[in-house]
């Protein structure tokens, strides 16, 4: 049988400005290391626990595109005005970790580094990750 591992994921929906998305989809990835709120969720994102691969560290998985949000009453956006319908260039960054790793401390890091008011920030259940024997 393929050899298995343990592991969740924590992934970020991370605010960048319209400048970065452009260069990422012009096939520039490192325009993420250049965007402030990013960047410095990115470093988050590659302390251990996080990322680790084994022989690879710091793994990241990143993908591109807009998050869409109406701000309700009561919402204090650091986009848009609240009561009318918002996009906003968005990346989402993955960390994958070991199951049973502690990420409690890191998480809260996360949490205080976003710019949202609330932020979109998901941590998954175990699941099996296939590797290499």
């Amino acid at each position: 049988m393929t050899a298995m591992r343990a592991v969740r994921d924590i992934r970020v929906y991370c605010p960048v400005a319209a400048a970065t998305l452009a260069a990422l989809i012009a096939g520039d990835p490192g325009a993420i290391e250049r965007d402030d709120t990013a960047a410095t969720l990115l470093a988050i994102l590659r302390m251990p626990p996080l990322g680790d691969f084994g022989r690879y560290r710091e793994v990241v998985e990143l993908a591109i595109g807009y998050e869409g949000f109406r701000p309700g009453e009561g919402a204090a956006p650091t986009l848009g005005t609240v009561g009318e319908a918002s996009w906003s260039p968005t990346v989402i960054l993955t960390a994958i970790y070991d199951a049973a790793a502690d990420v409690g401390s890191l998480a809260d890091k996360l949490l205080a580094a976003h710019p949202w008011d609330v932020p979109v920030i998901t941590v998954s259940e175990p699941y099996r990750l296939l590797v290499r024997g």
